[in-house]
């Protein structure tokens, strides 16, 4: 089908859950893949700017998302999940456009008890691809976002 290339740029404002910080890392999973992001010591606000590539064979599947803080003599504390819908993304990029201008919109999509997005998130036309940014509000937790952006690539 495709893969989803996804950059996790940073946490923002995250839960603490080390007495006065945390030591959070990022999970992804989709299916039977699993992809996780470097620890970043000591901070409620991580720039982790990290790539991964997952191979989708639905584009209908969630991405799951999860957010940990690394603890060295118990398990990992969960600070949080959510969901990433890939389906405006895989529609978009199976419009297979060509020549129109840098930048431009393809679709919005709007925040929603249905998603985790905490603003409206544009997919773009950007550089010769379609891409998606957005900012998604963690679940089961107290606070936390994370800031991340989407590009679908064709399998040919």
């Amino acid at each position: 089908m495709g893969f989803l290339k996804i950059h996790v740029q940073r946490g923002i404002n995250l839960a603490v859950r080390d007495i006065v910080t945390s030591d959070p890392y990022v999970v992804l999973k989709l299916g039977k893949q699993k992809l996780k992001s470097r620890v970043m010591k000591a901070n409620v606000n991580p720039e982790w700017n990290e790539d991964f590539s997952l191979y989708v064979t639905d584009p209908k599947l969630p991405v799951e998302l999860c957010v940990y803080d690394k603890d060295t003599f118990s398990f990992d504390d969960k600070m949080g999940e959510a969901e990433i819908e890939i389906a405006p993304l895989h529609k978009a990029a199976k419009m297979h456009l060509k020549g129109i201008p840098d930048g431009t919109v393809l679709s919005k999509i709007q925040p929603s008890n249905q998603n985790c997005l905490v603003e409206e998130s544009c997919i773009t036309w950007t550089g010769s691809r379609v891409v998606q940014n957005m900012i998604l509000r963690l679940r089961n937790v107290e606070c936390g976002e994370v800031e991340l952006q989407l590009q679908w690539v064709d399998v040919s």
